[in-house]
């Protein structure tokens, strides 16, 4: 039946998150298979949910996937579960298009999904009602379901705020959730803290687990996400040739954890065996044909980080060999000569003759869009190199005192990149960028990466 809800809000930091979370794991303790997915580009929540279920939470983006795709890969990974759910981001009509083509509310149509909105009732009570009808009749082909009533002050301010939903519409009331610093997960640039840094996390998801429970209708939630009709979908897996097996280092631990699922299994499925390194840790790269080093926060392990000193000299050693590496933010900040943050300076692999720089602000964050040029390393063999590059970028931080000419892989139509006008600095073999990439039918970097691992090792 693939039954699911979507999880909504009138606005962000309404506690959609952590009510996911509870959600999620709460079903999952009721003997439940839950299958989790986030909406837009988002590394750090869809570890909280996959912790919650232990199962990969996979994203749906509008900006770098197709709509069938999207349908696609829900249908095909809530296979086999009892329960999708569906965590939203912002609120439910918030997206960059004007139209909301790309809202949560469009999503929310493709997937045919019952909403139930997350309301931050801090300081309203009678105001809650005209949300509510606004939020009904902006778009009538959208079903709101039900609605939790999040930071609720009081039992007496619980019952006015029912009162109220009850006499002005008729959206059921599934939950009431008081304020309560026990549902608070901590939070620094770019949102929650991870969960693979999070030493508290089991703790932390079990007891969002119990006060969900107590708090919110559970069963009438199960129920609502009943009320759908089974979509139709095909598996979406590359029809590849079987290829030579690589073997592909990835850097994962408490610096290092922002990866697609999908990315790393479409890995997988083009024959990459993967090798996961802590770079916290591991005193040398294993026997590899190929690295990559996604984004995290290098910057909360650079003390760490900096005192692994032989695995940072393998590294640019490697590099300097012509080890094909592929790095993104985090990743890229690890390659410069040091990482520079709240007053302190920690030396990193120094491959790339420059210096991280943290800011108090976002250099870039958002979606970009990229273009190749003509150094792009990946693309020399590949006719169906898109025009335009879908991508998102996320980073605090900067280079400067650059000490070396670059060549540039990209140019950013869209977004911030290394300079404004440019990303993915080439040198050698390694291309690193502050952009992330997302293999969908909009660009398939995982094959163009892999192909360029095998013809340098020519495999």
């Amino acid at each position: 039946m693939q039954a699911r809800i979507y999880i909504s809000a009138a606005h962000k930091s309404s506690g959609k998150t952590t009510l996911s979370i509870g959600l999620s794991a709460a079903f999952s303790r009721k003997g439940l298979t839950v299958q989790c997915f986030k909406k837009g580009p988002d590394y750090i929540d869809p570890k909280w949910l996959e912790k919650a279920t232990q199962r990969p939470c996979y994203n749906l983006d509008f900006h770098t996937m197709a709509h069938k795709e999207i349908t696609d890969l829900f249908a095909s990974y809530s296979r086999g579960a009892d329960f999708s759910l569906i965590e939203g981001n912002k609120g439910l009509y918030d997206g960059v298009d004007i139209q909301g083509l790309d809202s949560n509310a469009a999503l929310v149509k493709l997937l045919a999904a019952p909403v139930i909105l997350v309301i931050d009732c801090s300081g309203i009570t009678r105001g809650v009602a005209p949300l509510l009808q606004g939020y009904e009749k902006f778009d009538t082909d959208l079903q709101i379901a039900g609605v939790i009533l999040n930071k609720v002050a009081s039992e007496r301010h619980e019952q006015k705020l029912r009162a109220v939903v009850e006499y002005y519409t008729d959206i059921p009331v599934l939950g009431v959730v008081r304020k309560n610093p026990d549902l608070e997960i901590k939070e620094r640039h770019l949102g929650l803290i991870p969960s693979n840094e999070e030493g508290k996390a089991e703790k932390i998801i079990s007891t969002l687990a119990k006060i969900v429970s107590t708090d919110i209708d559970l069963d009438t939630i199960l129920e609502i996400g009943t009320r759908v009709q089974k979509l139709p979908y095909e598996d979406s897996a590359l029809n590849l040739d079987k290829k030579a097996r690589v073997r592909i280092g990835i850097f994962r631990d408490a610096a290092f954890g922002f990866y697609y699922p999908d990315d790393l299994e479409s890995l997988q499925k083009q024959g990459a065996e993967l090798v996961f390194i802590n770079a916290l840790e591991d005193k040398a790269l294993p026997e590899i044909d190929g690295l990559f080093i996604g984004g995290g926060f290098p910057e909360t392990q650079a003390e760490k980080l900096a005192a692994n000193q032989t695995l940072r000299n393998h590294v640019k050693t490697q590099i300097e060999n012509g080890l094909p590496v592929y790095a993104e933010c985090g990743g890229l900040m690890y390659l410069t000569r040091n990482i520079q943050w709240a007053g302190r300076s920690h030396e990193m692999a120094g491959v790339l003759q420059a210096d991280t720089v943290m800011s108090d602000r976002p250099a870039g964050r958002g979606y970009a869009k990229l273009q190749r040029l003509d150094d792009a390393l990946w693309s020399n063999d590949f006719s169906d190199y898109p025009k335009e590059v879908p991508a998102h970028e996320f980073h605090y931080s900067r280079l400067e005192n650059i000490d070396q000419p670059l060549k540039f892989a990209y140019k950013v139509l869209r977004g911030t990149g290394i300079d404004g006008k440019h990303d993915g600095i080439v040198y050698k073999n390694l291309l690193a960028s502050y952009t992330h990439l997302r293999d969908t039918s909009r660009y398939h970097w995982t094959q163009h990466f892999l192909e360029f691992v095998r013809n340098r090792n020519n495999r």
